[in-house]
Parts: structure tokens; C-alpha cells; sequence
């Protein structure tokens, strides 16, 4: 397949077409599908090389869980998280682009210093000093839109037109961005699939990412993987875990609107896209 850039070449990332695939790693007690699952920096580390042999383009390493209904954690707790687990990814030799999943400067600051590459911020630049910091490294970020906080964002989403809001909100977040220092170039934007929307508003953004690539002007990162939206439409009673058949199907069908998918699964995700992308070829 063609290879692409996906911000531009001074941070050498490249994915492969139609989208690539982002690796989630959570070294948090309570994400809501793996919490708990890298008990420690080693097996945070032994995830990154399954997901780099199983043909994941970036790694996405996160410390605070962002699920409906988490409590925020300090810097500090955040920090004791991520810090070993990046080093020892980095140590493994493993050298695959990888973003910070914080929504704090301190974080985003002291996670680059040790081998980030990227930032990957769930509240769009809430913090100033996390876009400070993305423009003093010059690094690529991640900016997501949420309708609240993970603490609350679930309990009653409202919106007058999910689609025209996000947007704006998108628009407004690349805009504070882009004044603070951040090169337009080096941002992506997400519209924040689960956090603040119900099941209804989750698929009106889906139908619209053509259009928000369009009238943002910059390439998406979309996360369905594992979410309740799949059990709201497929109507089965599963947890979060086995909801990974569905979860490539969606895949599947949204890779040509996005630059990235967030996945648990890499090589089922990578598995769907290729199928997917040989349809498209014998059309």
C-alpha cells in the first residue's frame, strides 16, 4: 500500500493507507476494558511488542482512566504510572511512535523528556501549559472533543445538533491551539466517540466524519474499540472485552474518513482494514 504522512515529515510519522492503527495501552487499575491488565512497566512492554508484531503504527500509553464515571488523578499518580512503562518499551527497543494520553502539561512535558513522541489530550487543550508544551517540543497532539468530564460527561448529554457542535468545538480547539504556538501541521483532531454523547449522537458523528475531515481541514483519529455504543447497536449483552468482533467492523468501514483508529486489538483491527482495503482495490 502507499505510505502517507500523517502530520508531517519533521516527526517522521508515516501510516499506512487507508488509516492507521493506533495501539491503546492503559496502565490504570480501572479503564474500562483493561484496567488492571499491565500490572507492571514489563508487561506494559510485552504488549507493545505483540502490538508492533501484530502490525500496530503507533502506541498510545495512558496513566488516567477517561472512562464515564472515572475520578481524575494527580500528576504524580499519573506520572509513577506511565514514566516505567514508556521506559521500558523504550528499552525493549521498541520504536514505534508513541503518544502521551494525558490532559495535563506536567504529564505531557515530563512523558516527552523520556520518549514520547506525541500527545494525545481527551479535553482539547483545556490545559494551556499542555499546549505550551506541544509547541515548545514541536510535537504532534491529539486534540478530542468531550462534552463535560469523564466524572459526569454520561449522565445526561444534550446536544441541538451533535454533528454542528462538535464541529465548532473541533474548530474552536484547533484555532486556541494553533495560537498558542502548535503547528497546524502537526495536529489531529478526534471527535471524541463515547465521551458525552449517547449511542444516537456516536452515530450521527460516524455518518459525519466526511465531513469534519472536509471542514476541519485536518486528518481524524476515531475510537470505537470496545465501546458500549456496540452493544447499544447490535443489541448483545457483552462486556467490553468481547466486543472486539464488532469493534473491527466498524474498522472496517470507517478507515477511509480517519488517519487513526484507537484499538485494543491490534491484529483483528489490522486484519479488518486489510480485507477491506483489498474489496476496495477489486472494485
Amino acid at each position: 500500500m502507499a505510505r502517507r504522512w500523517l502530520v508531517d515529515a519533521e516527526r517522521g510519522i508515516a501510516l499506512a493507507e487507508p488509516a492507521g492503527v493506533m495501539g491503546i495501552i492503559n496502565v490504570t487499575p480501572d479503564s474500562f476494558s483493561d484496567g488492571g491488565s499491565h500490572p507492571t512497566a514489563e508487561s506494559a512492554a510485552r504488549s507493545a511488542a505483540a502490538m508492533l508484531s501484530a502490525g500496530a503504527d503507533w502506541l498510545d500509553l495512558g496513566g488516567e482512566s477517561t472512562r464515564p464515571g472515572a475520578p481524575p488523578v494527580d500528576a504524580d499518580t499519573e506520572l509513577a504510572r506511565v514514566l516505567p512503562a514508556l521506559a521500558a518499551i523504550r528499552s525493549a527497543g521498541i520504536r514505534l511512535p508513541l503518544s502521551i494520553d494525558t490532559s495535563k502539561g506536567a504529564v505531557a512535558a515530563e512523558a516527552l523528556r523520556c520518549g514520547a513522541d506525541a500527545i494525545n489530550d481527551v479535553s482539547g487543550g483545556r490545559d494551556p501549559a499542555l499546549l505550551e508544551v506541544a509547541a515548545s517540543a514541536r510535537c504532534a497532539l491529539v486534540l478530542m472533543h468531550m462534552q463535560g468530564d469523564p466524572a459526569t460527561m454520561q449522565q445526561a448529554p444534550r446536544y441541538a445538533d451533535v454533528v454542528a457542535e462538535v464541529e465548532a468545538a473541533l474548530a474552536a480547539a484547533l484555532a486556541a491551539a494553533v495560537r498558542r504556538g502548535v503547528r497546524e501541521s502537526a495536529i489531529v483532531l478526534d471527535p471524541g466517540i463515547g465521551f458525552g454523547k449517547t449511542a444516537e449522537h456516536n452515530l450521527r458523528l460516524l455518518g459525519a466524519l466526511p465531513r469534519l475531515v472536509r471542514a476541519l481541514g485536518r486528518p481524524l483519529l476515531v475510537g470505537i474499540s470496545r465501546k458500549s455504543l456496540l452493544r447499544a447497536v447490535t443489541g448483545v449483552e457483552l462486556a467490553a472485552a468481547e466486543r472486539d468482533a464488532a469493534s473491527h467492523a466498524g474498522h472496517a468501514l470507517l478507515a477511509p474518513a480517519c488517519a487513526l483508529l484507537r484499538v485494543h486489538d491490534v491484529a483483528g483491527a489490522r486484519s479488518a482494514l486489510r480485507f477491506a482495503a483489498c474489496l476496495a482495490e477489486a472494485a
